[in-house]
């Protein structure tokens, strides 16, 4: 896989089967505990929160391959950085901080996955040139290997 857009599609896939993989592992830890009432209750706006959230990852599989080079860099760059940062410091910064975090193994080694995988999206996007786009361009529209163009 040659093509950077069909690169950054992919791991934004990655990314989200494992936020939806991470979420249905805690689902699961909660409605096994003996006590429910124990159980977290997030908050409308906290449930908003998290939607939005999951809506970066979605709709940045569909960007990644319709968006035009320069606003298909900076979407990834942004969207790769929001969800690294917000991921980090929920995940992160409240143990080293010495805050009680309810967070389970299982779900930690999740986040570590996705945090390096965003990390590695705005990397990809980083370092992605015009140049290579325009040639990745090309390569679709002319398909030299098949012997076809189309002008």
């Amino acid at each position: 896989m040659h093509d950077t857009k069909e690169r950054l599609s992919l791991l934004w896939i990655f990314a989200l089967l494992n936020y939806l993989y991470a979420d249905v592992v805690a689902l699961f830890a909660i409605v096994g505990s003996p006590n429910l009432a124990d159980a977290p209750h997030l908050p409308p706006w906290a449930l908003l929160g998290s939607a939005v959230l999951m809506e970066i990852p979605i709709a940045m599989i569909v960007a990644c391959r319709l968006l035009p080079f320069r606003a298909n860099r900076l979407a990834n760059i942004i969207a790769g950085a929001i969800l690294t940062l917000v991921n980090g410091f929920l995940t992160f910064v409240p143990p080293l901080v010495g805050a009680r975090t309810p967070a389970l193994p299982e779900y930690l080694f999740f986040a570590t996955i996705e945090t390096v995988c965003t990390s590695v999206i705005i990397w990809q996007a980083w370092t992605w040139s015009e140049v290579e786009a325009a040639v990745s361009s090309e390569r679709i529209v002319r398909q030299p290997e098949a012997g076809i163009t189309s002008s």
